[in-house]
């Protein structure tokens, strides 16, 4: 007789932190030349520390209630708040309100590799967290972390050439009936691995990162996409929303589009070798 699956979460693979810094202006009135030197001087104090890796850049949000938003990733949280205390000195920050932060770290899940373990380890009469099963994942989590894929996703550049930027909060639904978090893990691997078929369709139009944030935000993930046209965010996103994983357990915030003010964008330091791993959704 088949034992049933248990709920349980996937192993994850975490980067660098997100910090995403939304303010409207003081003053409406302030024309593109004096923000332009604004967030070129602020761009300065945000460069990264020689100890530090990560970057920082300025996104003059259009359509939105906000007027600005600053994302910076930092390799430590020590150094997000570092970051959120050097803009707070600069003269940017007198002609800024701050209306929305959104806390997170840069995660890949292994939705996929967990649950393939997890069905060796039922097979096996062991379990889930026992002694080979640690063993394995931590063979898989280290291999997919030495992936240049992965790394992409846990130590993202800003593409240079993609200069229109979506920021969205989301989280996944726990209605009775649509609850994503009583799913076994096979069917969450299943719907996951079709979103990211959707995904991998915009390969090259459109980059995209995605952070967890359960313990860090009232959100649970959020969704940072860079492209050269911003059409390419309601395609992607419009297709998406058709993918069951959105069309019965996603439940998504508010929109900020823009685009990157480019005297606003930090010298990019590299990633660290190391990171960390855990187990999330």
């Amino acid at each position: 007789m088949t034992t049933p699956q248990i709920a349980h979460p996937p192993e994850t693979l975490e980067g660098w932190f997100a910090l995403h810094q939304i303010f409207r202006f003081r003053n409406p009135r302030v024309d593109a030349g004096r923000l332009a030197k604004l967030v070129k001087g602020a761009s300065m104090a945000l460069q990264p520390s020689k100890n530090a890796a990560g970057w920082s850049c300025s996104v003059r949000l259009i359509g939105s209630n906000s007027d600005l938003m600053v994302i910076h990733f930092r390799d430590s949280l020590d150094s997000i708040g570092v970051a959120q205390e050097e803009l707070a000195r600069t003269q940017l920050a007198g002609i800024l309100e701050p209306t929305y932060t959104f806390l997170s770290v840069t995660e890949a899940g292994l939705y996929h590799i967990t649950a393939e373990l997890a069905r060796a380890s039922q097979a096996r009469g062991g379990k889930v967290g026992d002694e080979e099963y640690v063993r394995a994942l931590d063979e898989r989590s280290r291999a997919e972390r030495e992936s240049a894929h992965v790394k992409r996703r846990l130590y993202p550049e800003l593409p240079a050439d993609m200069p229109f930027v979506s920021f969205y909060p989301m989280s996944k639904r726990r209605d009775a009936g649509q609850n994503w978090y009583t799913l076994t893990l096979d069917d969450r691997s299943r719907l996951m691995q079709a979103h990211g078929i959707t995904g991998r369709r915009y390969a090259g139009k459109v980059q995209q990162v995605i952070t967890g944030a359960i313990g860090l935000d009232k959100w649970e993930w959020g969704v940072t996409l860079f492209a050269r046209d911003p059409l390419e965010f309601k395609k992607l996103v419009t297709e998406m929303r058709f993918d069951e994983v959105s069309a019965k357990y996603a439940e998504f915030g508010d929109f900020y589009v823009g685009k990157v003010i480019s005297e606003s964008v930090t010298p990019s330091r590299a990633g660290r070798a190391g990171g960390r791993s855990k187990r999330a959704r």
